[in-house]
């Protein structure tokens, strides 16, 4: 009891001590946020603007591509709320397939339970919207968008390919393309109105990227290659 006594008496008294400089501390903390906030701000911006000659938002005047990846995501944001951002990438395949902007789909996504399946979903749901099996392909380790862009190049072989997903979502995976050196160019699926959200939390996944580009991280898996059908010229 003594014991503790004394080491409560000690804290105390340490607390104490630091009593003037937690406010010298508090303000260290407060600018270390705010040039770190204006930091992810500032990278953000860059990727948006080293990317921009390659991000496409009409259809008209999109180069023609013989592959297309299909970036996944959820089906569902709640249960039985269907996700927009999912929808919307799927009415963009089906646009570049109808318009001959695209011959094949490489549909990327996670696959982490029988449950949880997002290429397989998206592959069934482009199939019931009229697209022909024939032209689809399921990339079943797109666990990152980091997978999803390099293995389309290192496992799937293809040469150059149309990134379709949101534009905030474009930029990330085109700045991946060109550290890689893979010709990637990209088709901006409608943005659902609301996404003030989604779009802070990609301000910090782009800061991530850039981590992870400059540090090298990998893909997951990569495997052995299983090249794409060559299409007929």
């Amino acid at each position: 009891m003594q014991l503790l006594s004394q080491m409560l008496s000690k804290m105390t008294a340490l607390l104490a001590s630091l009593r003037l400089p937690l406010k010298k501390l508090l303000s260290y903390v407060l600018g270390f946020s705010l040039v770190a906030l204006i930091s992810c701000f500032i990278i953000d911006r860059a990727v948006s603007f080293y990317v921009q000659d390659r991000v496409y938002e009409d259809v008209e005047i999109l180069p023609h591509r013989h592959y297309a990846l299909v970036l996944g995501t959820s089906k569902y944001v709640t249960k039985g709320k269907t996700n927009k951002y999912y929808d919307y990438r799927l009415e963009a395949s089906k646009l570049l397939i109808d318009q001959d902007k695209v011959d094949y789909l490489l549909l990327s996504g996670d696959n982490r339970t029988i449950q949880y399946n997002e290429p397989r979903t998206m592959f069934l749901d482009l199939r019931k919207m009229g697209v022909s099996e024939s032209v689809m392909f399921k990339d079943f380790a797109g666990f990152r968008t980091l997978d999803s862009v390099v293995r389309a190049n290192k496992v799937f072989q293809v040469p150059s390919f149309t990134i379709i997903s949101q534009k905030f979502h474009c930029e990330r995976a085109l700045l991946i393309a060109k550290h890689y050196d893979i010709d990637a160019i990209c088709f901006t699926a409608k943005q659902p109105e609301v996404y003030f959200g989604t779009r802070v939390r990609e301000m910090f996944a782009r800061v991530k990227a850039v981590l992870d580009l400059i540090i090298g991280v990998k893909p997951y898996f990569l495997g052995t290659p299983e090249p794409l059908p060559i299409p007929a010229e």
